[in-house]
């Protein structure tokens, strides 16, 4: 991954930007994220709070007690999810200015994955959320 990664939504009212050395890049294929996303997984790179500045309206939605999902209100894209309890911040790969970037290095809640969908690529996979 670059050190900083910038995107938005599809409308471009909402912005991003992260910088610094993100704590990892995961597909998750949990339900709640198929659900969020409209897609059988959520690409995502999860960057602590304090290194993603957003510029522009949005909205949120909990999916849990702890996990809040930002969109835009206008377009409705998924642009990120807040960890509330550890304070990080999930930044959606699909809302990247450049998403061939998005290097994942695990597939997590493979227990939830679609079974028409086959992972192929090698990385590590997890029934659920790795410690």
């Amino acid at each position: 991954m670059p050190s900083e990664i910038t995107g938005g939504c599809l409308c471009g009212g909402l912005r991003y930007r992260a910088a610094g050395t993100p704590l990892n890049a995961r597909i998750c294929h949990c339900r709640q994220c198929q659900k969020a996303v409209g897609a059988a997984f959520n690409a995502r790179i999860l960057y602590p709070s304090n290194q993603v500045y957003l510029e522009g309206p949005y909205k949120t939605r909990h999916s849990s007690a702890d996990l809040l999902r930002g969109f835009c209100p206008e377009c409705g894209t998924s642009v990120f999810t807040h960890r509330v309890s550890s304070d990080w911040i999930g930044i959606t790969a699909g809302s990247l200015d450049r998403p061939e970037e998005f290097k994942p290095e695990a597939h997590t809640w493979i227990s939830e994955k679609q079974p028409w969908l086959t992972i192929a690529d090698g990385l590590p996979q997890f029934q659920r959320m790795p410690s």
